[in-house]
C-alpha cells in the first residue's frame, strides 16, 4: 500500500491542521496539502495526508474512513498517482486538431451521372 492517503468530503471549515491533529492519532504525519480553489482561497473540498509508513497509512484507512470531521463524513482512500495530462503540446494541438473533437472526416466528392441537372428538379416540367 502507498502511504499517501487521499480524503476527500471535506468541509470548507476543515484546516490542514485539523487533518494533521486527526491522522497523528493513528500515526507520524510527514505532509498534509489541503486542495484550495485559486480563486476564492477555499478547501476544493478534499486533501491528500502523507503517513510515515505504508502500515500506518492502512491503519489510518481502515480507522478513518467514514469518520466524521466537519459535520460530514469524511472519505479516506489510497491515493493514486498523478496522471499525464493530455492534449498538450504534442497531442496534436501544434496542428490545429483538438483530442476533444475528432477530425472532420475525409470529404468524398461524389460525380453527378451524366445527364442529370444541376440543380436537382428544379426548372423541369415548365
Amino acid at each position: 500500500m502507498n502511504s499517501k492517503l487521499y480524503v476527500g468530503n471535506l468541509a470548507p471549515t476543515v484546516s490542514e491542521s485539523d487533518l494533521r491533529d486527526l491522522f497523528s492519532r493513528a500515526g507520524t504525519v510527514t505532509a498534509v496539502e489541503l486542495m484550495l480553489d485559486v480563486v476564492s482561497g477555499q478547501s476544493r473540498g478534499f486533501g491528500f495526508v502523507t503517513m510515515a509508513t505504508p502500515e500506518l497509512a492502512a491503519t489510518a484507512l481502515n480507522e478513518f474512513h467514514c469518520q466524521e470531521l466537519g459535520g460530514r463524513h469524511i472519505t479516506v482512500t489510497e491515493a493514486r498517482p498523478p496522471q499525464e495530462p493530455k492534449g498538450l503540446i504534442g497531442e496534436g494541438f501544434e496542428l490545429g486538431h483538438s483530442p476533444f473533437r475528432p477530425n472532420p472526416p475525409e470529404r468524398k466528392h461524389r460525380r453527378r451521372p451524366s445527364g442529370s441537372p444541376r440543380h436537382g428538379r428544379r426548372g423541369q416540367g415548365r
